[in-house]
Parts: structure tokens; C-alpha cells; sequence
């Protein structure tokens, strides 16, 4: 079974890679793929992101890496894809979860959502925190991988 992982990973932190290496015990094959967003204003390219996700799961077993942009559901269809992997941290996630997964299904009801709870040592980790922390040159240290820290602090600081 195939299983599609999106996000914006703006940048990857250790809860992403949390929840796709556990995706990767439960699937044949997870494909974490990089959205392109027009409505956020990332700090990183999608290039970036992906060289980033493409650095972090070198030697994993069964991951590939993409992006995409458009509508989720085309691109699970054309990746042929049955699932698609969501990590959950807080109620909040599910709120907004939840109503992404009833649109999803009205749009494709054969496409399953599964959910993975975010361990609890990343249950508070998000990439918008990891930046906010960084631009104020706190430790995020253990909050991301170290080359991620290393390219947060080159776009932030040494422009």
C-alpha cells in the first residue's frame, strides 16, 4: 500500500521525520511530498525543502521524495497512492484536520486519511515555532536536524 505525506516542511523538523519513519513501518511506500503553497510565504524554496527532505531520508527504506502543487487528491491519484498520512499534535490540528479530510473525501472517497499522533516530545514542535525561535537566535537545537539548523541560520542571518 502507498501512502503519500504532505506538508509544507518549512523547514523539516524532528516531528516530521518522526511521523514518516513511523509511516514507513505501517506502508510499503510513503512518498513525502512538498506542497507549493501560493497562499503561505514560505522562507525556503520548494527546491530548498526538498534537497532538505532528500538529505534527512537518505538510506530510509521505502521513502521518496517530491512536490506538488494543486489539489492533494490529484496528486495521491496520479502517484497512485490509497492514503495519505497526517500527524496530529493538538486538538486544534484536528479541528483543521478534520475539516481538510471531509473535503478530501467528498473529492475522493476512495482515498483514505490516517492519522498519526505526534510522539510527545514533539507534541508542541511546529516549523512556524522552529523559525520564530531561530530568528531570535534561541536553541533550537534538537528541535531539527543539525544541517537544518546550520541552513536556518545561513538564510536568517548571512543573507
Amino acid at each position: 500500500m502507498r501512502a503519500v505525506y504532505p506538508g509544507s516542511f518549512d523547514p523539516v523538523t524532528n516531528g516530521h521525520l518522526d511521523i514518516l519513519s513511523r509511516a514507513a513501518r505501517v506502508f510499503d511506500h510513503v512518498t513525502v511530498a512538498v506542497v507549493n503553497n501560493v497562499n503561505k510565504n514560505p522562507l525556503f524554496s520548494v527546491d530548498e525543502r526538498v534537497k532538505m527532505l532528500l538529505k534527512c531520508t537518505q538510506g530510509m527504506n521505502r521513502i521518496s521524495v517530491d512536490s506538488f502543487d494543486g489539489l492533494l487528491i490529484d496528486y495521491v491519484r496520479r502517484n497512485k497512492a490509497e492514503t495519505v498520512v497526517r500527524g496530529l499534535r493538538a486538538i486544534s490540528d484536528f479541528e483543521y484536520e478534520f475539516q481538510i479530510n471531509a473535503v478530501n473525501k467528498k473529492l475522493a472517497p476512495d482515498i483514505e486519511t490516517v492519522f498519526l499522533m505526534t510522539a510527545n516530545e514533539y507534541a508542541y514542535l511546529s516549523s512556524s515555532i522552529v523559525k520564530e525561535v531561530a530568528s531570535f537566535r534561541g536553541c533550537i537545537d534538537g528541535l531539527v536536524p543539525d544541517f537544518v539548523k546550520d541552513m536556518l541560520i545561513e538564510k536568517l542571518f548571512l543573507k
